[in-house]
């Protein structure tokens, strides 16, 4: 297994007990992508993190956390699996999941820009329509949902 993979799936479980505990609901359920909105509005503020938040440090490796907890969430709804590519330098940040159905989507992309964004780039609304998109596609070839174009690079 990749290592981006193995941190991805360690991550998402970190994330979840960390987001429990700071009394958000992160159970892997599929209501609990809303918690993760909530986290958002709560944390941030016009696409930066609010003064001594949970954003305040360790911004990267939180939002590559909340994204693979975000991966992982829609692993489970769609018996879908993690996928890198092994040459991708960016690996963290471009890591896919691929549902049964063939569906591939970008968590930990969607995760920054719902940072960067706000409530536009919703991650509930996002895995609802991921999962009626991998529904509806049973039993059909792969295809791509939400291709990501590349993030330009923010400075901090």
């Amino acid at each position: 297994m990749h290592p981006v993979i193995v941190d991805a799936k360690a991550a998402a479980e970190w994330i979840s007990g960390a987001l429990n505990y700071s009394d958000y609901n992160a159970d892997f359920s599929l209501k609990s992508l809303y918690e993760v909105d909530r986290f958002f509005e709560e944390q941030t503020k016009d696409g930066e993190p609010v003064e001594g938040g949970l954003l305040s440090e360790d911004r990267g490796q939180r939002l590559f956390a909340l994204g693979s907890y975000v991966g992982e969430v829609l692993i489970r709804k769609t018996n879908g699996v993690w996928f890198v590519d092994a040459n991708d330098p960016a690996a963290e940040i471009n890591i896919q999941i691929r549902t049964e159905s063939g569906v591939e989507a970008w968590p930990v992309q969607r995760v920054i820009k719902r940072y960067r964004n706000g409530p536009e780039d919703s991650i509930g609304d996002y895995g609802q329509a991921l999962l009626r998109y991998a529904n509806q596609g049973k039993n059909e070839p792969p295809r791509t949902i939400v291709q990501p174009p590349p993030l330009p690079p923010q400075t901090d």
